[in-house]
C-alpha cells in the first residue's frame, strides 16, 4: 500500500528541506501536508487535519522532546523518527514506530523504512487495527541474543556478546569473535542493526557494526571524524564520520 500523506516534524529547516526532497525523490506522488517545528504546533496541526499515513518526526524538538506529543494527543499514524541521536531508540519504539533513522538521513535508509511500512500495511489493510497490528509487528519482543551459524555438516551457537564487531566483506556479512575466529552470518547490517542491542552494538558507518568492547583506541581524524582501532585486527581502518562522532563518543561514555 503507497504512504500518500507525510507529516514532517523537524525545527530545523535544512534537515526539513532535505527530508523533503528525499521523500519527494523516493516517492513523488506523495504529499507532505505541513512542517511543524515544535510539540505545541504539532498537537494543533494533528488536532485540526486530516491524519497523514506516516509522521517522519524529529525527537528533539526546541520545546522538547517530541515523545510529549504522544502523552498529550492520540497518535493514529505510524512515525518514523529522525534524529542525531541514538540514546533514544529503545524509547521511541513504544510510540507507533516504523523506523528509527540517525541524521544525515541516507537515502537507502529512508527508502528502506519507508518500504517496512509499505510492507506492513499490505498485511493489514484495515485502518482501525493498522496502528494497533503495526506495534505487534515492527516492535522487538527482545534485542537477538545469539545466532545459528552453519559449521562443518550442521550448525553452531554463537552469542551476540561474543562478537566484537559485523563488518561487510564483498557483499558478506561477517562477524569477528572474540577469540579472533571470523564467521559468516546471513543478516545485512541493515538487519542486524535492528536486531542487536544499541547499549552494546553500534552502527560505526556503512561497513561496521562494533560492540562497546571492540574498541581498543580511538584516535582524532581530519574534519571531526574520528579513527576506531579494534581489537583483534588493528590493521583495519574503521572511521566515523563528524555527524556521528559526538553520538559515538556519548555512546562509549554512558
Amino acid at each position: 500500500m503507497k504512504i500518500n500523506k507525510v507529516l514532517i516534524v523537524e525545527d530545523e529547516r535544512p534537515n526539513a528541506d532535505r527530508l523533503k526532497r528525499l521523500l519527494l525523490k523516493l516517492r513523488p506522488h506523495i504529499e507532505i501536508l505541513s512542517v511543524e517545528d515544535s510539540i505545541t504546533s504539532t498537537i494543533h496541526w494533528l488536532e485540526n487535519n486530516v491524519v497523514p499515513d506516516v509522521i517522519m518526526m524529529d525527537v528533539r524538538l526546541a520545546d522538547g522532546l517530541s515523545f510529549e506529543i504522544f502523552n498529550k494527543h492520540e497518535v493514529k499514524s505510524a512515525v518514523i523518527f529522525t534524529t542525531a541521536y541514538d540514546e533514544y531508540a529503545v524509547q521511541a519504539f513504544k510510540y507507533n514506530s516504523v523506523d528509527y533513522l540517525l541524521k544525515p538521513i541516507e537515502e537507502e535508509e529512508l527508502d528502506a523504512a519507508l518500504k517496512r511500512y509499505e510492507t506492513f500495511m499490505e498485511a493489514v489493510p484495515v485502518v482501525g487495527t493498522a496502528i494497533e497490528g503495526l506495534l505487534n509487528y515492527i516492535q522487538p519482543k527482545d534485542y537477538r541474543k545469539r545466532f545459528l551459524i552453519a559449521h562443518r555438516d550442521g550448525y553452531k551457537t554463537v552469542l551476540a556478546e561474543d562478537i566484537l564487531y559485523f563488518y561487510t566483506e564483498l557483499g558478506i556479512s561477517k562477524a569477528m569473535l572474540n577469540t579472533g575466529v571470523v564467521e559468516n552470518v546471513p543478516q545485512t547490517l541493515e538487519e542486524l542493526e535492528k536486531q542487536l542491542d544499541p547499549k552494546f552494538f553500534f552502527r560505526a558507518n556503512r561497513q561496521f557494526i562494533i560492540h562497546i568492547n571492540s574498541v581498543k583506541q580511538i584516535l582524532n581524524h581530519f574534519n571531526g571524524k574520528l579513527k576506531l582501532e579494534l581489537r583483534k585486527q588493528p590493521d583495519m581502518e574503521v572511521i566515523v564520520s563528524r555527524e556521528k562522532a559526538s553520538v559515538f563518543k556519548s555512546w562509549m561514555d554512558y
